[in-house]
């Protein structure tokens, strides 16, 4: 009994033991799923394709469904919610090759390269042709490359028709003192046929008919064409042979559509061919093609080039560098790989943080013309900013990938499409309200007062009849809230009161520079959270440093910069908690 005992102890134990291994075995007892969780690694990177987002990794390596390289986003949203703004680790800017270029103030020239091929030019291309039928006898001219000078003979011709007419010629001579009309015709037949002068009287002197007469070559080239044989018969017209003249040819060359505003007729151009290592040679822009080719998107532009020692052959590859210069362009310049092209509004990527903490903003710009490898930025940048010119395309895609604003998702844009006129009317009033924030920085009451008067009269040269229904009716509503703060500060010599109209005020032409616009200076939507008792309130400045208009000395530099209002840059939806327009307050 007792060894049945101690044995059914040991089978109960061993099923006890294996239930437990099994049990840790299988991670204790969780459902897992089919497959494996993406594990991120401690600096928030993972990597995944921008053409398919489901592929997700904790390491780099290339996308299993398409081959393309994984890009590193950063999942670690830190201190940024802007979602202009896309954080990334010093390690995944590393990864992605991303590289910065400096706003930089400049001229407008440069070079634009193109590529293209030697041609002939063909105002020094020339048919000879038969002027009268025959049969070749002799040919001088035996293959196709051949020069000749120009009077060089080519070929002889024998020719019925000019047998019976020089016959005619020697007739009609008999007679010319009876007949001189009919000796004049004879004799215009054969010039007729291009017979000259000199042979006419030849033929008259000797009285001999000629059986042959040689054709010879009206200028000099080289024969590209040879369309004649040993007994060939020939009728009046036939294209005999083809001559060049390669003492200038012409450069072909294929512009893009881009380019086609910095080109012109008469720009010099410098171009090079494989032959010459080194050598450059010179040609002008003599004709541009009025018509796009749709299969390429190109444009085709013709230069005229001197070619002295023949050097240049056609059908020769070359490299060719047009000078621009565009009249009166110059101004902020960026590189063209900094630009993700969306039209005339185009994106590029603004480098904020630093290196521990790096991060990129995404700015809509305008665009002008393009200056070498350069374009100039109309708005939306600053010289001295940095924007991003190599990996460009991987920040756009990680910011899509995480959920920020990108290329391809853009945020609803606030700003309207504004006349210039009223945009400058605008900064002008914004102008004239600086004064009045300064002097509440000074809690000066008086000055206050005095610096209405200027700003109402700014105000009502705004010409509302510039905009069109839509932007008419928000300013109209914005109009009379800052009309009635303006009455209501130049009413009261109390500061406190001036402040409350004050902040009324800023609201909304913070409204109107966000619906319309702003011209030269950069303007700072700037915040403190503790005024009117922790309420918050909102002004415009033209300094980035904080001077508090609402508490003055006691609490000068109290706030932040909340908003920078750049000349030309277009102001998205926000989401931030900002108040919204009134013409009322209450505190």
């Amino acid at each position: 009994m007792n060894t049945k005992r101690n044995i059914l102890i040991i089978i109960i134990g061993c099923l006890f033991l294996g239930t437990v291994a099994g049990y840790l075995i299988r991670g204790g007892g969780d459902e897992h799923p089919d497959h494996e969780h993406t594990h991120i690694d401690e600096n928030g990177v993972e990597y995944t394709c921008s053409m398919h987002p489901q592929i997700r990794q904790n390491e780099p390596g290339q996308c299993p469904l398409c081959g393309m390289a994984l890009t590193p986003v950063n999942n670690k949203r830190g201190g940024e919610s802007s979602p202009f703004i896309l954080e990334m680790t010093s390690e995944a800017v590393a990864l992605s090759n991303v590289q910065t270029t400096r706003v930089k103030v400049g001229s407008g020239s440069g070079k634009i390269s193109l590529t293209g091929k030697i041609q002939p030019n063909e105002q020094r291309t020339k048919s000879l042709t038969a002027n009268y039928t025959g049969r070749v006898d002799q040919l001088y001219v035996n293959f196709t490359g051949q020069e000749v000078r120009r009077g060089e003979k080519l070929a002889t011709l024998y020719s019925p028709e000019l047998v019976n007419a020089q016959k005619e010629l020697l007739e009609m001579a008999k007679i010319k003192d009876r007949q001189p009309a009919l000796y004049q015709a004879a004799k215009e037949k054969l010039r007729l046929w291009k017979i000259s002068e000199e042979q006419i009287a030849a033929i008259e002197t000797s009285g001999n008919v000629q059986t042959q007469f040689d054709i010879y070559a009206d200028f000099a080239g080289v024969v590209m064409g040879r369309n004649i044989a040993v007994g060939d018969f020939v009728n009046r017209g036939t294209a005999l042979f083809e001559i060049v003249d390669l003492s200038t040819v012409w450069v072909m060359l294929d512009a893009y559509e881009s380019d086609l505003g910095a080109i012109k007729k008469g720009d010099d151009l410098s171009f090079q061919v494989s032959a010459y290592p080194g050598k450059s040679f010179r040609a002008k822009v003599s004709y541009i093609d009025p018509i796009l080719n749709p299969d390429t998107r190109t444009v085709g532009i013709r230069a005229e080039a001197v070619n002295s020692n023949f050097e240049l052959k056609p059908e020769m590859f070359v490299s060719a560098n047009i000078s621009t210069s565009p009249a009166g362009q110059s101004g902020l310049m960026i590189p063209k790989t900094a630009i993700l092209w969306t039209g005339p509004r185009s994106v590029v990527y603004v480098q904020k943080g630093n290196r521990e903490a790096p991060s990129f903003e995404m700015r809509e710009i305008e665009i002008g013309a393009r200056v070498g490898d350069d374009y100039l930025v109309l708005s939306g940048l600053e010289e001295g900013e940095q924007v991003v010119s190599n990996g460009v395309f991987a920040i756009d895609a990680a910011a899509q990938l995480t959920g920020n604003y990108s290329m391809m998702t853009r945020p609803e844009v606030k700003t309207l499409d504004t006349p210039e006129e009223f945009r400058k009317q605008l900064t002008e009033f914004v102008k004239s309200y600086l004064p009045i924030k300064d002097a509440l920085v000074k809690t000066d009451a008086k000055e206050t007062q005095a610096a209405i008067n200027p700003a109402k009269t700014t105000l009502s040269k705004v010409d509302m009849k510039l905009l069109d229904s839509d932007g008419h009716d928000i300013w109209m509503d914005l109009l009379g809230a800052m009309q009635s703060s303006l009455d209501k500060i130049v009413q009261t010599i109390d500061v406190e009161e001036q402040r409350k109209h004050f902040e009324i005020l800023s609201v909304n032409l913070i409204e109107a520079v966000e619906y319309f616009g702003v011209v030269e200076n950069t303007i700072y939507r700037q915040y403190c959270p503790m005024a009117f008792r922790d309420q918050g309130a909102y002004w415009l400045s033209s300094e980035k440093e904080i001077r508090n208009p609402y508490f003055g000395d006691m609490m000068l530099t109290c706030g932040e910069v909340k908003e920078t209002y750049q000349p030309g840059k277009r102001v998205t939806v926000s989401t931030d908690a900002r108040t919204e327009v009134q013409v009322g307050h209450s505190h």
